[in-house]
């Protein structure tokens, strides 16, 4: 049965590529290292498919967002930012659509992979432990890669600046126990950089 899953999370991350190339290999470097993540936070073996399967999708609902707001060459205005932020939730209604038993779990991490750990984030404005631990690693893991990245409104951040400016969103965006594994998952980075 988890084979199905991944086939259909896999067949959906190609047709997201086909959308937007960059965001596919954003999404599959995601997965790896969420899964790295997931495995030192302790996640068991169904955990870790659900993270995976999620990590894959966490933003297959771009797929949804106007070319005129995902490849704008620059900042978002507020309404472009309100449309972008429905990712989310487009993406909870696309993997709710996969023929699986665990599609509606994979849903939900997608829904939350953008809340914050202090209730700031969206859609729900959730906070803490309430937020599911597979959405707390994505977020780590996809601001880590978001500002690692070249992006129509950033240019790339190394290593060490990406980790001090996560560092400061511990208690805030980010799960402060879960950043502390983290750092141990990527220790060495920096020479990467």
């Amino acid at each position: 049965m988890m084979k199905h899953l991944l086939a259909q999370t896999s067949c959906l991350s190609i047709a997201l590529g086909e959308r937007d190339p960059y965001t596919e290999d954003h999404v599959n470097r995601v997965a790896i290292l969420s899964h790295k993540l997931g495995l030192k936070c302790g996640l068991n073996s169904h955990e870790l498919n659900l993270l995976s399967g999620a990590a894959k999708l966490h933003d297959i609902g771009k797929i949804g967002i106007p070319d005129s707001v995902l490849l704008k060459d620059g900042s978002l205005n507020a309404d472009e930012w309100e449309v972008m932020k429905s990712h989310s939730e487009l993406g909870e209604r696309i993997c709710q659509s996969i023929t699986h038993h665990d599609a509606d779990q994979v849903a939900y991490i997608v829904r939350h992979h953008h809340e914050h750990f202090n209730g700031g984030g969206y859609p729900d404005g959730i906070s803490g432990e309430n937020i599911p631990i597979c959405s707390r690693i994505i977020a780590i893991v996809d601001s880590y890669d978001a500002m690692k990245t070249v992006r129509p409104y950033h240019t790339a951040r190394n290593h060490n600046e990406v980790m001090e400016v996560i560092e400061n969103e511990c208690g805030k965006k980010i799960d402060p126990i879960a950043y502390a594994y983290f750092k141990t998952v990527v220790s060495g980075a920096e020479q990467f950089s």
